[in-house]
Parts: C-alpha cells; structure tokens; sequence
C-alpha cells in the first residue's frame, strides 16, 4: 500500500462550487469524496427481451433506432422508434438538446435504460437512459460490445446543487482507492470478519457484479457492513476522547460523608424514597466526590421522582458549602420547580431563589447580588442563568431539566460559571428516556442513572382512544369528573386558528368549552401570555381555583397537580409520541383513576396510527422511547445540536446492533490517542463536506 499516494486533478468544477473548492479538487479532499457513497444501484448490464415488455416494467434494452421526429403539438417533443427483432417501442424526450436528434442517426444501435409505460397504441419509455454502441450498426458484434461495456452496476450518489449523475461518477471512476490507508490492521479486518476498506470503497464506487444488486440496494453487503462499523468505530473512539478529556478538567470535590441537611430533608416528606431514587442518588454522590466533572443523566419515567433526586444533589453540594443551579427549559417549568422545592429548602435552612426573564430589575439585580455573595445556595431558573451578567460565588452542580431542550453550548456556559480552573459537576434530567441503543451510539460520555420504579400508589393510567364524531360524550365526561371535585387538563397543538393546518385552536375551544359548560370554572393558558398571567392561571389550577384547564404544550412538563384525573389531548395525531406520553404524565399522579383521551380525526397516517396504538398499550416511558426511535429514527429523536456528536450517515445503531457492538469492541481494542484512532476520527467526524454544505 502506497504511503505517498499521487492524487490525479479533475476537471474544473462548477464556478460557483469553484470558489469553495479553489478550481479544482485536491489531494485532501480525496477520502471526503470517497465516503460520499451511494444511494442506490441500477442494474445497466442485465438485457430484457424487448418481446417480453410489461407496463410499470423497469428494463434494459438493445434496441436499433428506426424512425425519429420532433413533435412540435401539444408540445414539442422527440419521438424515437425503436426495434428488435419484430418488436418496436416508442422512446420519448419532453426535453432534449439539438446534438441529441443528430445522434439518433436510423440503423444507430441503442442500449436503454427506463421504465415501461402504456402510450396510445404502443409501448413507450419517457426520458430513458441511452449508450450509443461504438460499432453502431446491428450485429452480433454490437450487440456483444454495448452489453460487455456496461457488466458493473451503475452507482447513483446524492447530488446536490450544480453537481449531476455523469459529473459524480466521472470524478469516483478516478478515484485512487488503491492509495487509501486503512486504519484497521490486516489482523483486525479478519478477526471481526470485515472487508478490507480499499476493496469495499470499490465494490461501491462502480465495480460491483449485477448478482449483487439486492444486497447493495439492501446494504447487507460486506462492503457495506464495512463502512457502517467504520462510522461506528468513530463515533465509539471519540466518545473515548471525551472521556479522557472530561477526567483531565477539575471539579470541586464533594466527599461522601456529609448528610445532616439530607437526613433533615428526608424526615419532613410523607414517604420514603423509592430503591430507584436511593440507588441514582448514591450514584450521583459517588460522582461528585470525584476531582473531575461528573456528567450524568439522570432519566426517569414521569412521575418517578426525578426533582426530588435533584433536589438531593443540590443538598450535597450545600452541605458542603458550595452553590447548585437549576436551569430549567421554560418559565411556566422553573415557577414549578421553585413553588415545590423553596418550602422543603426553607425547613433545612437553605436559601433558594428563582431567575427568570420577567422578573423585575430590581428583583432581579438582588437574586444576581446573593448568587455573587454567596447567600443564594440554590437558584432555579430557564435561559437568564445562561446570561454574561450572572455570576456565582461558588457553584459546583449544575442540574440541567429536559435537558434535550438545550444545545451543548448552553450547557457548557453555565458548567464554566464555576470558580476560576473549575468546572461545575453537571447532573442532566429527562422524562424522555433515551433508548439504550441511542445512548450507546451518541451519549457513552455519560453515566445513566435510571428510575425504574414510580412511587408506591400511584394507579396506571387509562389510556382511550376517540375520534373527533364523539366530542359530544367526552364534554359529557368531563362535567362528571368535575361534579365528582377533580379536575381536567384539555390540550390543544396550537394558539390561533390554521386553516391550513385546520387544528382546533386553544382559543377557540376554551370559548366552545365556556359555551358547553356554563357552570364550571375554566382557565387558558398558552404561551403568548405574559408570564404573571400564566404564573397567576397555573397557581389557580394548583390550588383547586380552576376546574378545567385548556392549554398548549406548555404544560407538557413539570406541572404536578394532584387532583387533576382527566387528560384530553386534541388532535392527538398532531403530536410526537414522547410528547405524548409527557403531556399523559400530568394526570396520575394523585390517589384517584387518572385517564388520558387522545382524541384523534381522520384519515390517520400510517405513522399516526403507531404512535397511537403503542400509546394505547403501554404507558412505560422506556418502552415508548424504544417506538419512538424506530418510528422516527436517531437524528430527529436526538440532533446534533443536543447530543454534541455528529449524526450518523450511513449505519442505524437501532436496527443494525451486531454492528454497533462490534464497533465498541474494536474501539476497546485501539488507543484513542493513537495516530491510528485519531486518523480514523478525522476521516468519519469533520464538518460536512463542501459539496454537500
């Protein structure tokens, strides 16, 4: 294998590509272009008998070029008739260029490519894919030359912008995948039973037998299963990376001993915590009594008590007289959070404090003074914790809830408010549970630590399904649950009337339900109101002042009111499935028969339908999160902007595991820091290539 291999020059790119790429493509964008692999095979080589044609059909032809014309009504057109043997066929361009028709000479012998359709009176194929045979006359010879001219598969690439079919092959045809150096040792190739790489890049850049068509359309191939485990092994090293880096940065250390603030917590709650709870906060204790950040997620299903545990952590960190911050995603959250926690907080004597946008300036001004002085020990708030202008005297935990609902920079900003050559430990929560494989493939940095259980009587929730024709009996239900003194959260996907979108409005159905329920008390709450008005509509639902609260997803989390037993989600359909279930989890949570009605209109989608049978059989929110990631896959569940990790291209960790699994082993087997493992690293992780930006 060459060490200095000699990179040919293509031709000149598109200008406005030129520009990016300085004229021409150069040696270090050799290995980006030969992982820009391809979409799909097209099988150019196998010939169909012309006398065997059906409509839909999709063929390779030899055929000899009878007859042309160019149609000028309805719409100019060029017509070209075809024939083998006694079996004519009509080739028909919508649009072509003048150099075509003088290409098309009678007697001239065609292979074509296309797709069968039934015109007036004859077979026909529209835009078909056409090689003029060198000899171009009829013969056996032809015949023979057009077919073995094109025995490999013909690759098809993701094309973008300027960049076209014949520009992408003509640059792969030249690639020198000869010269490309594997990072996987000839040893390792065959112990796990892969492919060399320089033979799987050429197996799929155009030298691939017709027989293994299916398997590459199918990407079951071991040229395949090659690059898949080679993104993998990437994503897997650098993980390592992170790790190795996150030990080498310094945390304050919080030994475990300390428990006089927790055991005085503990003793004024009503119940016990749960073996989950136990077991995630001795974890969390054991991290943060390490010298190093921790970097943990704490995920639970709702209801299973993860505020409490963070509440825990802050009291760890107070005890040992060092600062904990909250930082919730949204205010209606973080006013929650603060209402629930400052009681508990002020029977052990730690002060607490909430920052949000809305507060005014001189309130505000003063919670910014006890962060800096260190008499604030434990602050609650959403984005405004993030701002230059906060300041804190000692904070050494950072408890970041939905933490999905943040991007790594956000959070990385309020880490670095530790004191000078400090960073804060970092606890993230989610009611969302990421799905093993998921957090496997994108979050290995961080430890997991699960509640698994819910606390001890609490009922499951009824989950019913019902269609848009039978609102008349639901509004029929909800005056029963109020007349029996509970109270009904109503939902709805948006704020104002879309007649494209035809979604029943909050607005609107609080005036329907105003109308249908005279004698009942009714709130809205949405987010284009202040935030005194929905802190004052929340708290009056809390405290039993509303019967029945219509509102958006703003309180699909965090909201925990006990005598709420009826969830009505409208146009249920509309909604993701963890969505779902976020919004299901702010009923259930008192001692009474909690239900959930997704009420849903018609037709439904396939994916709808999913969503809504696995809602309708399960409410585990682990169980859920494994639907979710098969219904809509990793980057739409996850992101770049959350996980901090490049999305996969090409391998699906959720339906390809061996593979995943098999990638972890190798990475164990290589040193991170090696110039092995940082080569592979930079081949698979850099920024989108510039063709594809």
């Amino acid at each position: 294998m060459s060490s200095n291999p000699s990179f040919p020059e293509l031709e000149p790119l598109p200008s406005s590509i030129s520009e990016q790429a300085g004229g021409l493509l150069h040696a270090s964008h050799w290995m980006g272009l030969a992982l820009h692999l391809p979409l799909r095979f097209e099988d150019h080589a196998t010939l169909t008998a012309m006398d065997s044609l059906t409509v839909g059909q999709k063929v390779n032809l030899n055929a000899t070029v009878m007859a042309k014309e160019v149609q000028y009504q309805p719409r100019k057109q060029l017509k070209v008739w075809v024939q083998d043997g006694d079996t004519e066929l009509l080739l028909r361009w919508l649009h072509f260029y003048p150099g075509l028709i003088q290409k098309l000479e009678e007697g001239t012998q065609l292979l074509i490519s296309g797709q069968i359709r039934q015109s007036y009176g004859c077979l026909e194929i529209v835009h078909p894919q056409i090689k003029i045979s060198r000899l171009g006359q009829i013969g056996e010879s032809s015949v023979s030359s057009a077919n073995q001219a094109v025995q490999k598969l013909e690759p098809v690439y993701p094309s973008t912008g300027q960049l076209k079919q014949a520009q992408w092959r003509a640059w792969m045809k030249k690639l020198p995948r000869a010269c490309f150096e594997d990072t996987l040792t000839e040893q390792q190739c065959k112990a796990h039973g892969l492919m060399p790489l320089n033979e799987a890049l050429n197996t799929l850049h155009g030298e691939a037998e017709p027989h293994l068509l299916f398997d590459l359309n199918q990407r079951t191939h071991p040229a395949w299963t090659r690059l898949k485990v080679d993104e993998l092994l990437a994503q897997q090293l650098l993980l390592q990376v992170y790790r190795t880096q996150r030990t080498q940065e310094k945390a304050e250390t919080l030994p475990i001993g300390k428990s006089n603030l927790i055991n005085a917590f503990l003793r004024q709650l009503p119940f016990r915590l749960t073996g989950a709870q136990q077991r995630a906060l001795l974890e969390i204790q054991q991290d943060l009594a390490k010298p190093y950040p921790m970097q943990r997620l704490l995920q639970g299903d709702v209801g299973s008590g993860k505020t409490l545990v963070a509440a825990l952590a802050c009291l760890t960190a107070v005890e040992h007289g060092k600062q904990a911050a909250i930082l919730a995603p949204t205010e209606v959250l973080a006013e929650q959070h603060y209402f629930k926690l400052k009681p508990l907080l002020d029977k052990v004597n730690v002060h607490s404090a909430k920052l949000l946008g809305n507060l005014k300036k001189s309130e505000k001004n003063r919670v910014l003074a006890s962060l800096a002085d260190g008499s604030c020990q434990v602050v609650i708030g959403t984005h405004a914790l993030v701002q230059e202008a906060v300041a804190f005297n000692r904070l050494a935990l950072v408890i970041v809830d939905e933490q999905h609902r943040f991007g790594v920079a956000q959070r990385l900003e309020l880490i670095r408010k530790a004191p000078p050559g400090y960073l804060a430990h970092q606890l993230m929560m989610s009611a969302t549970p990421i799905p093993r494989t998921l957090a496997q493939t994108y979050l290995s940095d961080l430890s997991v630590s699960n509640l698994d259980e819910k606390p001890p009587g609490r009922k499951p929730i009824i989950t019913k399904l019902l269609s848009q024709g039978k609102r008349d009996q639901l509004i029929q239900a909800i005056e029963l649950e109020i007349n029996q003194g509970r109270q009904v959260y109503w939902v709805c996907p948006l704020i104002e009337e879309s007649e494209k979108l035809d979604l029943q409005a909050a607005q609107a159905t609080y005036e329907g339900l105003l109308e249908a329920l005279p004698k009942h008390r009714i709130g809205l709450l949405h987010g284009k109101q202040d935030s005194k008005e929905k802190q004052s509509t929340m708290q009056a639902f809390s405290a039993g002042g509303i019967d029945l609260l219509v509102s958006t997803t703003v309180i699909e989390v965090g909201v925990d009111v006990g005598n709420a037993s009826l969830m009505v989600i409208d146009q249920a359909e509309r909604f993701g499935l963890a969505q779902l279930h976020q919004l299901r989890g702010r009923v259930g949570r008192g001692e009474n028969q909690s239900v959930c009605v997704l009420l849903y209109g018609n037709p439904l989608s396939a994916t709808a339908k999913a969503r809504l049978k696995a809602m309708h059989e399960s409410d585990d929110g682990f169980f859920l999160a494994e639907k979710d990631l098969e219904i809509r896959g990793p980057g739409e569940l996850l992101g770049k902007r959350q996980s901090g990790m490049p999305m996969l291209r090409y391998a699906d960790p959720m339906t390809e595991r061996t593979l995943l699994q098999k990638a972890r082993t190798i990475a164990t087997e290589m040193n991170p820091d090696s110039a092995q493992a940082q080569r592979h690293i930079r081949r698979w992780t850099e920024e989108t290539p510039w063709w594809l930006s």
